[in-house]
């Protein structure tokens, strides 16, 4: 037999070299991945990473098909229910466009909570929004006195301090607070409305639902909580506080708030085509450098646009949360700043956010006070609204002098914060004054054993309070 040698050439050599390496390989990752798990497990991990290497923007990801978790299959509870519903993200033409009236819209129409505009209009005025949210009715207060009354001493200081949304579970006794400065503060934000209107109340065509349930939601809760101070009887609202009656059945939903609740009020609601989320009604009259009039109709991203690092760091898991938030899990939160005197209202452009830009040689210590705005944010159960709501506590500097290590976590906030986080805070202007207070309370503090030397600044365990909190706190 003739033995014939094939000598081969330097190309064919070098791919016949490629083709058993790339074979060779193939056989021996087959091999790692079927007997090594641990190999496996990190190989996943690699294709995530390289997925995560290159996410979507924000403003590409498609919320049109994502609908919230509905709340209807507890609807039979309430009333006889004649269908099994329908999956919105496989009809979502069935949808109520956003600036849609329920009140004329076919019975058969979908709210994008899931319910039909029939079903919505058979439960009536005032159902029980306990068992339509899954959140229980708030503990009633027999003995309050709207008087004596102290909120909460809520100190939100965090750190290491970065910019996160910080959400906690709500405490739904506490989802509404009144106290002492109630009747204050209800004239002070009437005289508002009545300087400022839509700049601080105003409600887009397709809210009209969403107004009227929050409306119901807030009334039915204070009602069981401080029973004795107010009181539904039929379509009417009786304040025994203010010693005012208010006619349901006529009066704007929303100036039936403002005018019995000292309390913020943002609207959000679906976009019937996007998916997102845009603010569509409110009663605003505590916001601060901003108001409702510059930021009605816009979504999630135009609204927090000067917040630092929101687009890079919370636009997307915002939008996301939003889209598929529960309504039995609502949540809360606290933002706090220091302020020259008690502002409520600071406009864009008006005098006193302009004092922010300038430190007075001659503001005092007792002019300075903490701000903190006490936020709640929850779905409504039937518009599937998302309300975000929130109160201004203002608290003496002074307070802080026996409060357990809180000088010096502001103190190490003020002093080491993000420079971007500080600056759109806003402190700058009281700071002079305030530095040098919270290190004399520090020593204090110290000398008196309230705090150990050689404590790093940190978030306390009680946060958003501190030790001994409750001694500050009064409900009788």
């Amino acid at each position: 037999m003739d033995i014939v040698i094939t000598i081969p050439t330097p190309r064919t050599a070098l791919a016949t070299v490629g083709l058993v390496a790339c074979v060779g390989g193939f056989v021996i990752l087959l091999h790692v991945l079927l007997y090594k798990p641990k190999s496996l497990h990190r190989f996943r991990s690699f294709l995530q990473s390289s997925t995560r290497d290159s996410p979507k923007k924000p403003s590409d990801t498609d919320y049109s098909s994502v609908f919230p978790p509905s709340q209807r299959p507890v609807l039979g509870q309430l009333i006889p229910v004649a269908s099994p519903g329908r999956d919105l993200s496989v009809s979502p033409r069935s949808v109520l466009p956003l600036d849609a009236n329920y009140l004329s819209a076919p019975s058969s129409s979908y709210i994008y909570s899931g319910f039909t505009v029939g079903e919505i209009k058979a439960l009536g005025n005032f159902p029980d929004y306990a068992k339509l949210s899954g959140v229980p009715h708030p503990t009633p207060l027999k003995q309050f006195n709207i008087d004596k009354a102290l909120p909460r001493p809520y100190r939100p200081f965090r750190w290491s301090y970065h910019q996160t949304m910080s959400f906690k579970k709500l405490e739904t006794d506490f989802w509404i607070e009144l106290e002492s400065t109630y009747r204050d503060r209800v004239r002070q934000r009437q005289q508002l409305y009545a300087q400022h209107g839509k700049d601080v109340l105003q409600a887009l065509p397709g809210s009209e639902l969403a107004c009227k349930e929050l409306m119901e939601m807030v009334l039915q809760f204070i009602c069981i909580r401080y029973p004795g101070c107010f009181q539904l009887k039929g379509n009417h609202f009786i304040n025994y506080v203010l010693g005012t009656k208010d006619d349901l059945s006529t009066k704007d939903p929303l100036l039936v708030l403002l005018d019995n609740v000292p309390e913020d009020f943002g609207l959000s609601l679906r976009d019937h085509e996007t998916g997102r989320y845009m603010l569509r009604a409110g009663v605003i009259c505590s916001s601060v450098d901003w108001n409702l009039g510059e930021k009605i109709g816009l979504g999630l991203p135009a609204i927090h646009k000067r917040v630092p690092d929101y687009k890079e760091k919370m636009e997307l898991s915002m939008d996301r949360f939003f889209t598929k938030m529960p309504a039995n899990s609502p949540i809360q939160r606290g933002s706090w700043g220091l302020e020259m005197g008690q502002p409520l209202y600071l406009p864009p452009g008006s005098e006193a956010v302009e004092h922010r830009e300038h430190q007075r040689p001659d503001l005092r210590p007792d002019e300075v006070h903490l701000r903190v705005d006490w936020q709640t944010l929850r779905r409504l159960p039937l518009s599937g609204a998302i309300v975000f709501n929130f109160k201004a506590l203002f608290t003496p500097l002074s307070e802080f002098k026996d409060e357990p290590y809180i000088p010096s976590l502001v103190l190490k906030t003020l002093n080491e914060g993000n420079e971007g986080i500080m600056k759109y805070k806003g402190t700058w202007h009281v700071e002079h004054v305030v530095k040098p207070v919270l290190e004399e309370y520090e020593r204090y503090q110290i000398a008196q054993g309230l705090m150990k030397p050689e404590w790093e600044p940190a978030t306390l365990d009680e946060s958003p309070f501190f030790p001994g909190w409750e001694r500050k706190w009064n409900l009788h």
